[in-house]
């Protein structure tokens, strides 16, 4: 043992020794930065011409090196840039600005707690430029990243204005945790996902919607092992890095601001009976059944005297418009920036809008030439109107879908009628103009992220950094349903006086981070970089929530003026996690790289005896572009082979489940506590294996890239309720059981297909994932979704299939003879039962991913982009009340009904239509449909102003644009939009359609001006 200490000391002082020896002569410091856009260049080779003195930029493109004396000459070099030779003279501090000779090499990288440039990568990162999405009006980071980088699956959730999206990388790797990557903005990692504590049909908020994304400077996305390892028990499910804009050295402080003013729509209006088609299909229904349909008030010219569109009576057309001031410059010892927006969405059904004001302030300062410090500061406000929708009963947009055209939201003195009125007959239960512009439901929500760093260079090329953060949410949610509403006048529970909630929650989140990171050069090829680091989180979450009915009148509408509160809830959670961080990179002669990465993270969410973790990674890569067997292929730039293996951890379940815990009981009328969950200490995160291995290219001068990535990730002990005997007093125990599998082929392509005159250039991307439940508990299938009549849920967990697998009745067609749907007998018993329920579909699709065309000419550009998805399906549960062939007389149906099976001999999909029979109706593949869709995600037209014009005015750029997104959709999907999903963020219970609201297009117009 003392033998390993003495080594490890020896080891320890070799490393330090060259620093030592340089320590001597002149000591020359400065920064390295890119000619193009002024942003530091890590990686790039400083060296003392004539000898093996080197170093390389740090991740802020500084670098410090001994010489000799001022006849010394510094060599710059990096792969992808043009060399510099520098002569010291008898400066102590150069500065050197580096020319781009093929930009995507030189591309700068966060990987993590550090940046390089991209020739210097060995594992799978996707980048997106903010140019990629500048003219799209994207609410939230993880929306700017939707069909942009191959691997990345983004998916808006419904139309309604600041509302959730699924963000997936490489599949969905757990059940019951979270399936969202992990974000980190500016190295503090952020709440995403919702932070509201009210959902909406399944509809949530999105915390990532408080951010500015005019302020990002770079998105990095990682996805395999070698990539996310840096995060541990968090990066199983892929980690987002976002950096945005901060001041830039030797910059003149310069001005930007950004108008954008515009108009939203729905993308497509379902298709419904009017008043006349449907009397017309109710009384065939109510005949085919037996019944007189006259006795049931369904009288031709009488009931369908009011033919009221219901869907135009509910949605509008919105004003979008966005305002932006910024300002950002600096000098070699001081860089700042500072922005500030405001933007205001009207959501396209009636009294629902999102309205943001944001803050941006960063600084940076270097003392000396040793000592840097800064911050960060990101203040937000929003205040976002929600109403009802989806698939609430008495929502605004499925109130409207299903209201009967017979009957119209005034009465003739124009007052909105309510649910107790006599003149509709008891249905439908509620108006919903009246449920979209009665109620009250606001949120408001106030987020700061702060940031303060320092920095010091303990030795020549050994920096320490020391950064804490605080992410810190306020949310309020006020609502009140007035005694005109369904809930408030209606439901018996609340009396019929009104019902009001009030909840207030914190969310906060402490991130101190502590690294040393070294680099050094020995004899001209070896380079070598390291970070160790340490790192402490602790988060914070209070709720609490009243709930009073029974208000005086409607002009009473807080909670301090209802007669009765009877009902409430309050709690608080805590987790903690605490880090060791440990990286090492090399390469030799820029031609062979590897890096190895661990985290030994510590997690309060987990038992006693499985607290700790190691999640290590290890990737190579081999530039067989810098060959000498490869020289005679002079159009061929840079051709770089790279493998990865590690594991990563996914840790996002809920807090205490490891505990046994009690809580209050009722028995016999008497209250008391009893247990509630069982004690597991063996409880521990999920754990994913992830192999990589890629290709990247570069051909004609940068002309064309390309890059493939094949991986095979496979996760185990997942976090699962484990059913456990009856006889204990339980049915399940949080516990580690099953697998789950992704693996994936993903390919990215960018040409500059013109550069001359005119400029077309075009990114590509495209990505297949298959997904596969390897194992659970039991082989027994485990029920999602909704409830169907027929069978038990919509959607099920079976080993062998993938996770989103819709189960239900197989459809076979509608008999000619009878115009009776035909299901399988599957278990063969001659009866139609929940038995016969099997595996329809799934909602993964095949292949997803964008495409980008970019046409620049003189000061005009053009750019079309294109977002698809291909092989999934989706479960048209709308379907199951708007073409209900029991004939629900209480609500609408779809223009699809018109298909229905009328007399013998018809071939048709669409069963007769039997008041009140529901065997026709059973829910089967024949609600499931192909949700394959190409989408003109965006087209935009902007003219830059010739300088010549603007110069006069002391501007230094003028640009006018239009854009606009969801024009056009291609698709065999019947409903109005193929992307939704009812269930936001659902992993079990995704691709489900049941009255979401669809998203929405803008058409806007904009003005940039810098000056």
């Amino acid at each position: 043992m003392r033998k390993f200490y003495r080594a490890i000391i020896w080891a320890v002082m070799l490393a330090i020794l060259p620093g030592c020896l340089l320590a001597q002569g002149v000591r020359i410091t400065g920064r390295v930065i890119s000619v193009q856009d002024g942003q530091p260049l890590p990686g790039v080779n400083i060296q003392v011409k004539g000898t093996t003195n080197g170093v390389s930029s740090d991740a802020n493109g500084n670098y410090s090196i001994n010489v000799p004396g001022s006849a010394a000459t510094l060599l710059a070099t990096s792969i992808g840039l043009i060399s510099q030779e520098i002569a010291v003279g008898n400066r102590t501090t150069i500065n050197i600005q580096m020319q781009e000779s093929i930009n995507e090499l030189t591309q700068v990288v966060v990987t993590g707690y550090n940046t390089t440039q991209r020739k210097d990568i060995s594992s799978s990162i996707a980048s997106v430029s903010p140019d990629k999405f500048k003219d799209i009006p994207v609410a939230s980071f993880d929306q700017a990243l939707q069909g942009q980088a191959a691997g990345v699956q983004v998916s808006q959730s419904s139309g309604t204005p600041g509302g959730g999206l699924m963000v997936r990388i490489r599949g969905n790797t757990s059940i019951s945790a979270s399936n969202r990557p992990l974000f980190i903005v500016d190295g503090v990692p952020v709440e995403n996902g919702a932070l509201g504590g009210r959902e909406f049909g399944g509809q949530t908020d999105n915390a990532l919607a408080l951010f500015n994304p005019n302020d990002i400077e770079s998105i990095d996305v990682l996805k395999d092992a070698s990539a996310k390892a840096i995060y541990g028990s968090r990066a199983a499910n892929g980690v987002v890095l976002i950096t945005t804009k901060r001041g830039k050295a030797n910059q003149k402080t310069k001005f930007t601001a950004d108008v954008q003013q515009g108009m939203i729509d729905i993308i497509r209006r379902p298709d419904l009976l009017n008043a006349t088609e449907l009397l017309d299909l109710q009384r065939e229904a109510v005949i085919n059944a037996g019944q007189d349909p006259d006795k049931l008030g369904l009288i031709r010219g009488v009931t369908d005297g009011q033919n009221t569109d219901w869907i135009n009576s509910v949605l509008r057309k919105g004003v979008y418009q966005q305002y932006q001031l910024s300002t950002q410059g600096g000098n070699d010892k001081t860089q700042f920036y500072l922005s500030g927006s405001y933007r205001n969405e009207q959501g396209i059904q009636l009294n629902s809008q999102f309205t943001r004001y944001t803050g941006q302030f960063k600084f940076d300062h270097k003392a000396t030439d040793k000592l840097s410090f800064g911050m960060n500061l990101t203040l937000s406000q929003v205040k976002n109107k929600r109403v009802k929708s989806d698939n609430f009963l008495d929502g605004v947009y499925s109130g409207a879908l299903k209201s009967l055209p017979y009957y119209s939201p005034y009465n003739e003195q124009g007052r909105l009628y309510g649910p107790n009125d006599p003149e509709y007959g008891g249905f439908p239960n509620f108006n919903p103009v009246g449920q979209a512009v009665l109620p009250r439901f606001e949120t408001y929500t106030i987020k700061m992220l702060v940031g303060l760093y320092g920095e010091y260079e303990i030795l020549q090329n050994l920096r320490f950094r020391s950064k804490i953060s605080a992410d810190y949410n306020n949310i309020t949610e006020d609502q009140f349903e007035p005694s005109t509403t369904a809930i408030g006048g209606f439901l018996p529970s609340v009396g019929g006086q009104g019902y009001g909630v009030f909840s207030s929650a914190n969310v906060s989140k402490i991130v101190n981070t502590n690294t040393l990171n070294y680099s050094y050069q020995l004899a001209e090829k070896h380079h070598f970089s390291g970070t160790a680091g340490f790192e402490l989180q602790q988060q914070f979450e209070r709720r609490g929530s009243l709930q009073g009915r029974l208000f005086p009148s409607d002009d009473f509408t807080y909670i301090r003026s209802a007669g009765i509160v009877d009902q409430g809830d309050s709690y608080k959670n805590r987790n903690g996690l605490v880090s060791l961080i440990g990286e090492v990179r090399y390469d030799y002669d820029e031609k062979y790289l590897a890096t190895i990465t661990s985290r030994y993270d510590g997690s309060s969410r987990f038992g006693q005896n499985r607290r700790f973790g190691l999640f290590p990674s290890a990737s190579v890569a081999w530039r067989i572009s810098s060959e000498p067997f490869m020289q005679q292929f002079r159009f061929l730039n840079d051709l770089k082979l790279r493998t990865s293996f590690g594991f990563t951890g996914n840790e996002q379940i809920g807090d205490y489940q490891f505990l046994g815990t009690w809580a209050s009981a009722t028995y016999s009328g008497a209250t008391g506590v009893g247990p509630a969950a069982l004690a597991n200490p063996n409880l521990q995160w999920e754990r994913t294996r992830e192999a990589n291995i890629g290709l990247d290219a570069s051909f004609f001068s940068g002309r064309l890239t390309f890059t493939v990535d094949a991986y095979d990730n496979l996760t185990n002990k997942l976090l699962f309720a484990q059913p456990i005997p009856q006889t204990t007093g339980f049915s399940t125990v949080q516990g580690n059981i099953g697998e789950v599998s992704n693996r994936g082929v993903e390919l990215t392509i960018s040409s500059v297909n013109i550069n001359k005159a005119v400029r077309w250039s075009t990114d590509f991307n495209i990505s297949h994932n298959q997904n596969k439940v390897i194992s659970l508990a039991t082989d027994q299938p485990v029920f999602r979704g909704y409830s169907g009549n027929g069978v038990s849920n919509t959607n099920v967990i079976l080993p062998g299939q993938p996770l989103g697998t819709f189960w239900g009745l197989k459809f076979l067609g509608v008999d000619p003879a009878t115009g009776d749907a035909i299901y399988d007998d599957k278990n063969g018993d001659g009866r139609i039962t929940p038995d016969d329920g099997q595996v329809i579909g799934n909602a993964q699709a095949k292949l997803y991913g964008g495409l980008t065309n970019r046409v620049s000419w003189k000061g005009f550009d053009v750019s079309v982009f294109l977002q698809f998805s291909y092989g999934n399906s989706i479960l048209n549960f709308t379907n199951t009340t708007l073409v209900n062939t029991g004939a629900d007389i209480q609500s609408n149906q779809s223009r699809q009904a018109l298909k229905r099976w009328q007399k013998e001999g018809d071939i048709t999909s669409v069963p007769r239509y039997v008041f009140q029979d529901t065997y026709n109706n059973y829910l089967s593949s024949r609600f499931l449909e192909d949700g394959s869709f190409l989408r003109l995600k965006n087209v935009s037209v902007g003219y830059n102003l010739p300088k010549k014009w603007i110069e006069r005015f002391k501007i230094t750029n003028t640009r006018i644009y239009a854009s606009a997104t969801n024009l056009w959709t291609l698709t065999n999907y019947s409903g109005p939009d193929p992307e939704v999903s009812t269930l936001d963020g659902s992993t079990a219970a995704q691709g489900i359609d049941f009255f979401t609201l669809p998203q929405v297009k803008t058409v806007f117009v904009g003005l940039t001006i810098g000056f």
